[in-house]
């Protein structure tokens, strides 16, 4: 039984998907339909935390738009998100950034790895 789900997961997994960690700012680009019609959307924040393995992986991505703290939740495997690049390598020191939402302006922001 066990092999069975895991030869389905692994025919809905993506062969290529983009290196990153948390802490990094990425820009997600998903999948919008409208009607008949089908575009692409941005969402840009930073990568605060990264769950679960496998297909069932998922990372959660927070912004600020207009004042207000933006969470969105994107499934690694989905056909719906479109890409996922790197803008800003971040060197976080834990393995979530749940506390980041408590904080605001310049407090938020995460160190660079750039800049060791």
């Amino acid at each position: 039984m066990a092999n069975l789900v895991d030869q389905i997961e692994k025919e809905n997994m993506k062969e290529s998907f983009p290196e990153f960690n948390i802490g990094d700012t990425v820009r997600v680009g998903v999948r919008i339909k409208e009607g008949d019609k089908e575009r692409i959307q941005g969402f840009e924040g930073v990568v605060i935390a990264r769950k679960n393995g496998g297909v069932r992986e998922t990372f959660t991505v927070r912004k600020i738009s207009n004042g207000v703290g933006v969470e969105r939740t994107f499934p690694c495997h989905s056909p719906l998100v479109a890409s996922v690049d790197v803008v800003r390598k971040g060197k976080p020191r834990r393995a979530k950034l749940y506390y980041v939402r408590a904080l605001t302006g310049k407090a938020a922001k995460i160190k660079s790895a750039e800049n060791k």
